[in-house]
């Protein structure tokens, strides 16, 4: 029987994720409820693609059109998610979907098709020098703070994470929302990025209610650093995350990844902790590196369509410095009103 290839919709919802947890190479961003949540958040057309052979699921291939007048047009599998790209019982089943998102592509006009790939690039597809870098490592948990901490985090993090515990932080997991956007608008205003809306995170946690936490560390009654963790399979997955001005004099991010990692250990039995991308030549990057994570370059790949180039709308733009520059000057307020109208097209 021939390889149909067809949009995923509500009814074919579960299906979808059957096949996603089936498959050893999926990734929590490919997960059909991110499809609602990109568009509820963002407005942003999805087009999730699946392909079906005898009546059963043999591919899916997340894709949302992220389409802004500052930051241009890019089909991408997938925006806002670190990684994406076909996942396919077959050859034959993946190179259906992607001959679908070239011809997608076509029909839509829009210049730009991204996969966000962990694996290389197939023949034909364009790449450029890796620009981010994915952080992973095993993490072995057995209920006993002390030789937890010391085997799966360095000295000099342990060190830190103990100061911050006599400095008289404490933490919390929950879903707290205000806690977490608070800290995190402040923490990217501080490196001068837009924030995201709080509904997003809002969003994010409804799609995801028995899969996600909020791990925040508290100093005299006030949230220093807060991070919104995922959880997959045997994986958690820190993913938005930040700390105000006094978090690093406190440690308090050394206290919130490690109550995120004993916690997945002992709570969930969470065996690979997932740091997520971060760009190379950044402070994020050497944190956690510092960490005792290897990094892994990430292989974005592009079909282009004719005359289109690759988009480079990242930090390290030289076009954007004086933007950046002059968004950590700004009130926090101002940030929070405009941040999240220029952000749609940051994914």
């Amino acid at each position: 029987m021939s390889i149909k290839i067809r949009e995923m919709d509500a009814a074919s919802a579960p299906a979808w994720d059957a096949f996603v947890h089936s498959r050893p190479e999926a990734t929590f961003f490919h997960l059909s409820p991110w499809a609602k949540v990109i568009r509820h958040s963002f407005g942003h057309a999805t087009h999730y693609a699946m392909a079906e052979q005898d009546g059963a699921v043999v591919g899916v291939l997340p894709l949302a059109r992220m389409r802004t007048r500052l930051f241009g047009d890019t089909l991408a599998s997938t925006p806002f998610c670190v990684y994406g790209g076909t996942v396919a019982a077959s050859p034959e089943a993946a190179k259906a979907l992607e001959d679908h998102a070239v011809a997608l592509r076509n029909r839509i006009g829009s210049p730009v098709l991204e996969f966000r790939r962990l694996e290389a690039a197939d023949e034909g597809w364009d790449e450029r020098p890796a620009l981010y870098y994915t952080f992973r490592k095993p993490i072995s948990v057995s209920g006993d703070d002390a030789k937890d901490m010391e085997r799966n985090i360095p000295r000099k993090q342990r060190a830190e994470v103990r100061k911050g515990f006599k400095r008289g932080l404490s933490s919390t997991s929950d879903s707290n929302v205000d806690a977490l956007h608070a800290v995190y608008a402040e923490s990217v205003r501080n490196l001068g990025s837009p924030v995201f809306p709080k509904r997003y995170f809002r969003n994010l946690m409804e799609a995801f209610p028995d899969a996600h936490d909020v791990t925040t560390v508290w100093h005299e009654g006030r949230p220093v650093a807060s991070v919104l963790s995922f959880h997959f399979r045997d994986q958690v997955l820190p993913y938005y995350g930040g700390g105000t001005r006094e978090a690093r004099g406190l440690s308090a991010s050394e206290v919130m990844y490690w109550e995120v990692m004993r916690r997945a250990g002992n709570e969930r039995g969470a065996k690979l902790f997932d740091f997520g991308r971060s760009k190379s030549g950044t402070g994020a990057f050497d944190y956690k590196k510092n960490w005792g994570f290897t990094p892994e370059p990430l292989n974005y790949c592009y079909r282009l369509a004719p005359g289109a180039r690759i988009p480079d709308n990242n930090p390290n733009n030289p076009k954007y410095r004086l933007f950046i520059k002059a968004w950590k000057k700004l009130p926090i307020p101002v940030a929070n009103t405009v941040g999240p109208y220029l952000v749609r097209g940051l994914g």
